[in-house]
C-alpha cells in the first residue's frame, strides 16, 4: 500500500513519537573521513528500547550475516539511552576519532544533523539500491534534506485512537466519527464513570495535539524560499488548539493531573484502566497488551473534523545513517543496508511492532497482524510532519508547544496570547538556525 504523499512542506522528519533534540552544537568545520578502509571494526550506536532484548536479537542476526559476507570485518553495537543521545551524537560529530560509523537517529533530527555536518550524503548508493525502490515516498522524505539522502529509513510510527470496548458497550456508544463527537464522547464517559478519564490527554503531549491543529487546517510552520515562519497562531491553528485544550478539565481530564502528562503517561493511564480512550501509537501496542485492559480494547483512526474523516497524524520513526567521519564508508553503507533491509524490517516488526518503511513489507505486516490496520489507514489518509528545519530540535527541547498548552489549560493565558507568544519563540529559533 502506498502511503499518502500529501505533505504541507518539504520535510526531514517522520519522529518516534516523543523524541526530542537539544540545541544545535556549533557546526563542525570538516569531519570528512580520509580514506575508505575495506576491513576492520565498524562501530554502531542504536537506541536502547524499554524492552531491548527482541531488538538485540534481530540486530545480532543481521550483524552476523553481514560479518559472514564481509570477511575481516567486525561490528560492535552499543545501545545508547534515547534521552541522552542528542549530546552524545553532537559530541561525536565534533570528535571524529571517538565517533561511531553508523547511528540510529530520530527522523526529526535529520535537518539538524545535516546542518551540523555529521551525516554522510549517501544519495548515490541509496538510489542504486534495489530494495530502496520500494521505500514509501513519505519514508524517503525522512532521510532527505534538499535533494540529498542522508541515511535509510529504519521504521515508521503513527498514532491512532485506542478505546475501551467494554466501557463503550456498557454505555451503548460507538467509536466517535468526528472530532466534535470525540470530545463529546469523552465528556459523556467521564460524566457516567467519574473514576475514568474520558480521553487521556497531556499538556506535554505535542504529537498527540498536532492532529487537532492539522485537522482544522492549521500548520505548525510554513516555509518560503528555505525560510520558516511559525503558523501556530493562525486562525485555523487556534481552532485546533481550542479543540485540544477543551479536553482539559474536570469534565474529562483534570488540568491539575493532565497538564503535565506526556504521551507515555496518557498511554499508561489507558493501559492501566484509568482512561476510556487514549491517543497511542502502533509502538504502544505492546504496553497496552501488557496492561489491565488486555482483551477489552480496540483501535480506530483518530477522527478529523468532518464526519468519517481521519485526522492527519504525525508520522514518526527512526533512521540509520552513516557518519561523514567514518573511515569505512563502503562497509558502513553496506551495513546500513543490512540493518534497514526488507528482511530486517520484517523481523523487527515481528519482534518490536515497528512498522516497516517498504510498501510491500508494510502490506505483509498488516495482513499478518490485524492490529496494524488502523495505523496503516491513518498513514494512508495523509501523514504530516514537523518543520524540516534544524531549529525544530531547539523548539522541541525548549518545550515551546507544551508551554503554550499548559498556559492555556492553567488559565494563565488565553489561546490567542499563548499562541502568539509561542509563535514568537518559534520564529526566533528559525532565525537563529538560519
Amino acid at each position: 500500500m502506498k502511503l499518502s504523499a500529501r505533505i504541507a512542506a518539504p520535510v526531514a522528519a517522520l519522529v518516534l513519537a516523543g523524541l526530542t533534540a537539544t540545541a544545535c552544537a556549533p557546526q563542525t568545520s570538516d569531519t570528512s573521513a580520509k580514506g575508505d578502509e575495506k576491513s576492520g571494526t565498524l562501530r554502531v550506536w542504536l537506541f536502547q528500547e524499554v524492552g531491548n532484548k527482541p531488538k538485540e536479537k534481530v540486530v545480532n542476526d543481521a550483524v552476523a550475516a553481514f560479518e559472514k559476507s564481509h570477511q575481516g570485518t567486525e561490528v560492535k553495537v552499543e545501545y545508547i539511552p534515547v534521552d541522552t543521545r542528542a549530546q552524545r551524537i553532537k559530541a561525536a560529530f565534533n570528535d571524529p576519532k571517538s565517533a561511531p560509523d553508523l547511528i540510529e537517529y530520530g527522523n526529526s533530527d535529520t535537518a539538524g544533523y545535516v546542518k551540523d555536518g555529521g551525516l554522510a550524503d549517501v544519495t548515490a548508493e541509496f538510489d542504486a539500491w534495489d530494495e530502496a525502490r520500494d521505500t514509501d515516498p513519505i519514508a524517503k522524505q525522512s532521510v532527505t534534506v534538499g535533494d540529498k539522502v542522508y541515511g535509510a529509513p529504519f521504521f515508521v510510527g503513527v498514532r491512532a485512537l485506542y478505546y475501551r470496548t467494554d466501557v463503550f458497550k456498557d454505555l451503548g456508544i460507538d467509536p466517535p466519527k468526528s472530532q466534535a463527537e470525540l470530545i463529546s464522547t469523552a465528556k459523556k464517559i467521564r460524566k457516567a464513570k467519574p473514576d475514568l478519564y474520558g480521553l487521556a490527554v497531556g499538556g506535554a503531549y505535542t504529537y498527540g495535539a498536532m492532529p487537532f491543529i492539522w485537522s482544522h487546517g492549521g500548520e505548525i510552520a510554513g516555509e518560503t524560499g528555505g525560510t520558516y515562519k511559525s503558523g501556530i497562531n493562525s486562525e485555523k491553528a487556534r481552532k485546533g488548539i481550542e479543540a485540544y485544550t477543551s479536553l482539559f478539565g474536570d469534565d474529562n481530564c483534570p488540568a491539575a493531573k493532565c497538564a503535565s502528562m506526556g504521551g507515555n503517561a496518557t498511554v499508561t493511564a489507558f493501559a492501566s484502566g484509568k482512561a476510556a480512550m487514549a491517543i497511542g501509537g502502533d509502538f504502544s501496542h505492546a504496553a497496552v497488551e501488557a496492561g489491565s485492559v488486555k482483551g477489552k480494547y480496540a483501535v480506530v483512526p483518530l477522527p478529523g473534523v468532518a464526519e468519517n474523516s481521519i485526522a492527519p497524524a504525525f508520522a514518526g520513526g527512526n533512521n540509520i545513517g552513516v557518519l561523514k567521519s567514518s573511515s569505512h564508508r563502503t562497509l558502513a553503507v553496506d551495513l546500513m543496508k543490512s540493518l534497514t533491509s526488507k528482511k530486517t524490517q520484517a523481523e523487527m516488526f515481528d519482534a518490536m511492532g515497528f512498522l516497516p518503511t517498504y510498501t510491500d513489507v508494510l502490506d505483509n505486516a498488516a495482513r499478518k497482524q490485524p492490529f496494524v490496520a488502523p495505523f496503516v489507514r491513518t498513514l494512508g489518509a495523509g501523514a504530516k510532519f514537523v518543520p524540516a528545519s534544524p531549529a525544530w530540535g531547539q523548539i522541541d527541547a525548549s518545550l515551546v508547544l507544551p508551554t503554550m498548552f499548559q498556559e492555556i489549560v492553567s488559565g494563565r493565558k488565553d489561546v490567542a496570547q499563548a499562541a502568539d507568544d509561542a509563535a514568537k519563540k518559534m520564529d526566533a529559533a528559525f532565525t537563529d538556525a538560519g
